[in-house]
């Protein structure tokens, strides 16, 4: 799984190794992670799931391993299903040796508070997800989810601040963030120059279509990024870049 290749599977160990944060956080440090088409599709019949294969899988439930909390956009949360992490979803060993709480959070990026009530992740899930939002976000619909147990918070007038958003993270001790998009959210985030590391699985699939790029809403510019290691499953590339240079400061 290693490049170059090496006898047998990566050990878990040097997985994590390759994944995990730096020591001693003193801000958050977000990791996207992204599977995408070699044409650059991001979805296949509007969903990403279509995309990866088993080691896709195995360095998502990974990341989720090591992180504090994972933060989504509402859409991708709705339109992936998403509910709240479960126990047997992540590695509990790792988690207990790394200090980290049984199981992450759901970091929900929503302006206009749209998670229901009633959606699995306030109603199937072990912690209460943070459903970040904003002051013109219905009264009533954040109220109704702090009753159904979310931890709502709002972070901007009319949109999102992100700043705010990982300020916000950040007091409730949650620094290691994996962000799992989904492209407008991403596409905000580098933006802002919020994102640390990006994860990406490009699955040697040619989709067509319609589908969109990892990012979307972003002014077109040149980012630079740097190859910190690649790793391959048959004909599946799992790459893993950091900002050029000295990277966010902090």
């Amino acid at each position: 799984m290693l490049w170059p290749p090496r006898d047998g599977e990566l050990p878990d160990e040097q997985l994590e190794g390759l994944y995990d944060y730096p020591d001693a956080l003193t801000r958050p440090w977000v990791q996207a992670n992204f599977v995408s088409g070699v044409d650059g599709a991001v979805t296949f019949a509007g969903r990403s799931r279509g995309l990866g294969n088993a080691a896709d899988r195995r360095v998502l439930a990974l990341t989720r391993d090591l992180c504090d909390a994972v933060l989504v956009g509402h859409g991708t949360a709705a339109a992936e299903g998403y509910e709240g992490i479960k126990v047997r979803e992540v590695r509990a060993e790792r988690r207990a040796r790394l200090g980290l709480a049984p199981v992450p959070p759901i970091a929900v990026v929503t302006a206009r508070c749209s998670v229901e009530p009633t959606s699995p992740l306030v109603t199937s899930t072990l912690v209460p997800p943070i459903v970040l939002t904003t002051a013109a976000a219905p009264e009533a619909r954040r109220r109704a989810l702090a009753e159904a147990g979310a931890d709502v918070v709002v972070v901007g007038d009319t949109s999102v601040d992100l700043r705010a958003a990982l300020a916000a993270l950040d007091e409730r001790g949650l620094r290691r963030i994996s962000c799992e998009g989904g492209p407008a959210l991403f596409g905000a985030m580098v933006a802002e120059e919020l994102v640390d590391v990006l994860c990406l699985t490009l699955s040697p699939l040619l989709v067509g279509g319609d589908a969109g790029r990892i990012t979307a809403g972003l002014p077109e510019a040149r980012r630079a990024l740097e190859l910190e290691s690649v790793l391959h499953d048959d004909s599946t590339l799992l790459l893993r870049y950091r900002w050029a240079g000295a990277g966010r400061a902090g």
